[in-house]
């Protein structure tokens, strides 16, 4: 490492205090009375179900039907509908074909105290009316609810199925398009519709129970059950629409495998509670280690503020390369743990420190010896870490995230993912800790300590344990 000079120490602090500031307040620019954040703080953090309360519910196939990966993700399409028809867009939804399971979560609705959760997972686990009509007309009652009017062409079994993909259009480019086929109830009834349509402004409208999906124009008659819609699709749009309507026409009906709520109140006093228990644990943390380890104890606290900075960064997605995970009280017990570690480490370097001191090395050389030691043991530890992380967030995170994929290919093969969100915050805080440790707790904390010694009022061997001064 390149000389350490008596300035080092004041840059590393202002950096872990500007980091630390950022990181807590966030930063937001206004246009207007439009507010647009650019760093996101602690107001930010998405928290979790078991904290702002919610509902965790669990569907599957009613009886021993055998649901393929399209049928899975056509009802999750129709889950997604509903919760948005019901103003419910903060959720989170999991389709794990191996299973044959949809995990859903969704927060109370805010401002609702009596609002009925049974009734709501009722509601979602009813799969929806897939209606095509004439024309796109429909009537609003006095309470905004939607009724379409148009006249009924088809319904959902009349489509055999719906797929997307890509293929030439008239200029010889290649287009997102959605492809239908119909069964034979539908295609006399399909064929006489376009017909009388074609060539005209009125659209087959495609409805969801009440929420309209789609209105395609007829631009030719089609009589041989197989039609394409075109229009401005990629290939996330093209796939959502196919599986709305695949989703309509559905073999089976859902049924609710678990169930569980936590209301609000409950999960606002456990986090009153943990974060209370937080702090003190913090001053009882900062008190011992700058008694017992005196200035390097002191450099530790301030690298431990770094370090659950860094964990909140983590959640909020303050660094640009990786996205933010919500927070739940299993993810706050991941923050509490990783500092455990960073507390370890910063203990067994000081500890180093002071054998060396103790074994007549002069202070230079007792923090490179002790820092180069010490390092051995902090990585061993935190590599355990590491791999538990890593694990958790494979086993029980969304089956299409980096470890999920990894793991659920070779080790979790035969056993398919739970999306058990609470558990993979625990790993994703744990995992951020452990490398904000290195960061803070190793690197940061070598600088800063080996900069103070380079002061001549802080070159007393006492102030580092040692016994003479």
């Amino acid at each position: 490492m390149k000389k350490i000079s008596k300035s080092t120490f004041f840059i590393v602090v202002c950096l872990i205090a500007l980091f630390t500031a950022s990181s807590a307040l966030g930063l937001d620019y206004f246009y207007g009375d439009k507010a647009t954040s650019v760093i996101k703080g602690v107001d930010d953090i998405r928290l979790g179900i078991d904290i702002k309360g919610g509902v965790d519910v669990t569907f599957a196939p009613a009886g021993d039907f055998d649901a393929t990966e399209a049928q899975l993700d056509a009802a999750t399409e129709t889950i997604k509908t509903r919760l948005t028809s019901l103003g419910i867009n903060d959720n989170e939804i999991y389709s794990d074909p191996e299973s044959d399971r949809i995990i859903v979560r969704f927060p109370w609705q805010a401002g609702e105290s009596d609002f009925d959760a049974g009734a709501a997972v009722k509601e979602l686990g009813d799969m929806a009316e897939l209606t095509f009509r004439k024309g796109s007309d429909y009537d609003t009652d006095e309470e905004g609810n939607i009724t379409p009017t148009g006249e009924i062409v088809l319904n959902g079994e009349d489509i055999a199925e719906a797929n997307y993909g890509q293929q030439p259009n008239d200029y010889g480019d290649l287009q997102w398009v959605v492809s239908l086929s119909l069964n034979a109830s539908g295609r006399e009834k399909f064929s006489q519709a376009t017909s009388e349509l074609a060539g005209t402004s009125t659209p087959i409208s495609i409805w969801m129970d009440d929420t309209m999906i789609s209105a395609p124009t007829v631009n030719n008659a089609i009589t041989d059950g197989n039609a394409v819609i075109t229009g401005s699709f990629d290939s996330e749009s093209s796939k959502k629409l196919a599986d709305q309507i695949n989703s309509g026409a559905l073999p089976f009906k859902m049924e609710t495998k678990s169930f569980k709520t936590i209301s609000p109140t409950m999960g606002e006093g456990s986090l009153d509670a943990i974060l209370l228990a937080a702090g003190i644990a913090f001053v009882c943390i900062a008190i011992y280690m700058i008694v017992l380890y005196r200035l390097p104890g002191f450099v530790a606290v301030l690298a431990l503020t770094g370090q659950i900075a860094g964990s909140i960064a983590a959640v909020t997605g303050w660094f640009g390369f990786m996205p933010g995970s919500t927070l739940t009280i299993p993810g706050i017990a991941g923050i509490i743990l990783s500092v455990g570690m960073g507390v370890d480490a910063n203990i067994i370097t000081g500890e180093r420190i002071k054998e060396e001191l103790r074994s007549g090395k002069s202070l230079d050389a007792a923090i490179r010896v002790a820092y180069k030691r010490a390092f051995s043991a902090i990585l061993d530890g935190n590599i355990t870490n590491v791999l538990i992380a890593i694990i958790l967030m494979g086993a029980f995170g969304v089956p299409s995230s980096f470890f999920s994929k990894i793991l659920n290919s070779t080790v979790f093969a035969f056993f398919g993912a739970t999306a058990e969100g609470v558990v993979y915050s625990f790993g994703f805080t744990l995992l951020a800790g452990v490398i904000c440790n290195f960061v803070f707790g190793v690197f940061a904390s070598r600088l800063m300590v080996t900069s103070l010694s380079k002061f001549k009022g802080f070159q007393n061997r006492k102030l580092y344990g040692g016994d003479k001064a």
